[in-house]
């Protein structure tokens, strides 16, 4: 059954799509293009997204979980399927099941997996994850070969690609720039003894989004572009060579209009008063779907007809309420825009509260509806 609801999440695939032809316009025809949908596609909508980025030219689907693996695959994706996070062992069943590609961290997890492999009949994908310098999950540089040979040893096992992840590609500052080219450079090492041990690392892959904008020496054979290709820069340094579009806009409408008096307080608190007679809209989203409370009281304003609003008191769990000024000119079941193309965007939202655009995206939860629009959207 649709959902019907005035707050709802507009997703532009119109914008998706041209975000994903800009990047390959950017990294050229060399490197193969892996989408990023975990978290819901970043709170995007998995199956969506992951149908758009397939028929744009994408050739892998990265998730976290086994469970997001499980639902692409329900919906109809029939791509290669990364899987990002460590899953425990008893989940490869259902991974290998289901056709999803673990990345190999250590030998006791490639032991899990070959033995998983092997109980489902199959020659299952791998790829091996090396720790270069994130500090996260893989094994060292100098253990890469002898896993990589073990992982080749294996029969229930294909040595598919060999994986990195860098953690400070989104800056210019001197040290991040060094601290990304030696974590390239030992990735390169690392290839270079597993080549030498006469095994095939299979397709290699290192760049997220930063490294996508500034590191080409770390393209290889694969690029992994989430951020960017929903339309945020990976920091705020980067935006002046960002060149993709925001592709979701929050919108509800104002379902209640009210007069104050001066004086009147507004919200949880009383935080807010008029500071003279005006009018008071209410809009029924608030921290409930997603909408950061540490908004209230911080500038941040809804557009409504083309003009900014500020929000007036504190928000609340499923509603906030935003000052309409001394003489009304928006009316009753207006649509109001939170973020978008044009006001302020998840990024405005995620630099006021010191946090990043991920996070803002990510948080818009599942009850607010999301609203697939393939045509120009409205600025």
């Amino acid at each position: 059954m649709k959902t019907i609801r005035a707050t709802k999440a507009l997703i532009h695939l119109d914008r998706f799509g041209k975000n994903i032809e800009a990047v390959r316009a950017h990294i050229g025809e060399g490197p193969r293009i892996c989408m990023p949908v975990k978290a819901d596609a970043y709170g995007h909508g998995a199956a969506a997204v992951a149908g758009e980025a397939l028929r744009k030219g994408a050739s892998f689907l990265a998730v976290a979980t086994v469970q997001e693996g499980i639902s692409l695959r329900e919906e109809g994706a029939g791509a290669p399927i990364l899987l990002f996070s460590v899953p425990l062992p008893e989940e490869l069943d259902s991974a290998f099941a289901h056709r999803l590609i673990p990345f190999i961290t250590d030998r006791e997890f490639a032991e899990a997996a070959a033995a998983a492999a092997a109980r489902a009949g199959v020659t299952a994908p791998v790829h091996l994850k090396i720790d270069t310098g994130m500090g996260r999950v893989g094994c060292r540089p100098e253990e890469a070969p002898g896993l990589a040979r073990f992982i080749a040893s294996c029969p229930s096992l294909l040595y598919a690609g060999t994986a990195t992840h860098l953690a400070r590609s989104d800056s210019r500052e001197p040290d991040a720039v060094s601290a990304t080219k030696q974590q390239i450079n030992r990735f390169k090492e690392a290839l270079g003894a597993i080549r030498n041990a006469g095994i095939d690392p299979g397709i290699v892959h290192a760049a997220n989004s930063g490294a996508t904008l500034l590191h080409k020496d770390a393209h290889f054979d694969m690029v992994r572009p989430g951020i960017l290709l929903y339309g945020y820069p990976p920091s705020p340094e980067l935006a002046d060579i960002s060149f993709t579009e925001p592709v979701m806009e929050l919108v509800s409408q104002l379902v209640f209009i009210k007069k104050v008096k001066k004086g009147e307080a507004v919200s949880y608190g009383g935080t807010w008063t008029a500071p003279c007679d005006r009018f008071i809209g209410t809009i029924p989203v608030g921290y409930g779907d997603g909408l950061p409370r540490s908004l209230s009281g911080g500038g941040f304003t809804v557009r409504i007809r083309g003009k900014q609003y500020p929000v007036a008191g504190r928000i609340c769990m499923d509603q906030c309420m935003v000052d309409l000024g001394a003489e009304l000119e928006a009316a009753r079941w207006d649509q109001v825009t939170l973020f978008g193309k044009g006001t302020f965007t998840a990024a405005d939202i995620a630099e006021r509260l010191h946090t990043i655009p991920y996070e803002i995206t990510c948080n818009i939860n599942k009850r607010v509806p999301r609203s697939i629009e393939r045509g120009a959207g409205k600025d």
